[in-house]
């Protein structure tokens, strides 16, 4: 059974995810630390719970989730697993930190690229890669079915969807993402969005304003 941990970084306050199992292996999701205090909260929590992170995966490249990358992969020497779409981000990623304010000076290259329908495993446990474009080109989402959960990134929020007003942001795209990779997971799955609270995919797909399903959408 996969132990999730949330950790919320950075000014626009990213959910960056420690997922870990009776191994004590974990995987680190979207690391969004900004400074020393904030990468110190992350490694005491796997220090403290003996973790040893196998993996560091980005559901997609926007800086709010990639500042903590080049961190993850000093500290434990970790590879990046993203899509190979995301790539396009990381090109303009330290320009986009300083127009943020943001702490960036090395950005990490992707060097395992992350297809629809793979597998990562880590300990005992498989995390199911769904591609999901909408929001960002290369966004993916990461669903366990052994533990009931999906990790969306910036695909599906509690009440709402990712922005599509961005580069390669895409409404329709984004809405198809949701109803055929999304919302055909069963109902009581838990989704862990990259801003806010939890939902659940029976919640969001009876009351988000923006994918209900209201009509013929699968």
């Amino acid at each position: 059974m996969i132990t999730i941990k949330l950790f919320t970084f950075n000014p626009f306050q990213e959910n960056t995810y420690v997922l870990s199992d009776e191994t004590g292996e974990c995987v680190i999701i979207d690391p969004g630390m900004n400074d020393a205090t904030e990468e110190n909260i992350l490694t005491s929590y796997l220090s403290d719970h003996q973790l040893k992170p196998v993996l560091l995966v980005n559901t997609h490249a926007h800086i709010d989730h990639i500042i903590g990358n080049d961190f993850v992969n000093r500290t434990f020497q970790l590879p990046l697993y993203a899509h190979a779409k995301s790539a396009q981000f990381l090109t303009s990623a330290i320009v986009q930190a300083r127009l943020y304010g943001l702490n960036l000076e090395k950005v990490t290259p992707i060097t395992h690229f992350l297809n629809d329908g793979d597998v990562l495993t880590f300990g005992n446990s498989h995390l199911q890669v769904l591609y999901t474009p909408g929001h960002a080109d290369g966004s993916v989402c990461l669903y366990a079915p052994d533990s009931n959960f999906v990790v969306t990134g910036d695909v599906l929020f509690y009440q709402s969807i990712g922005r599509t007003d961005l580069p390669t942001g895409d409404y329709d795209l984004l809405q198809e993402s949701i109803w055929k990779k999304l919302f055909t997971l069963p109902d009581t799955t838990i989704v862990y969005p990259g801003h806010g609270p939890h939902t659940t995919i029976g919640s969001e797909k009876s009351e988000n304003p923006f994918v209900a399903i209201g009509r013929d959408t699968l």
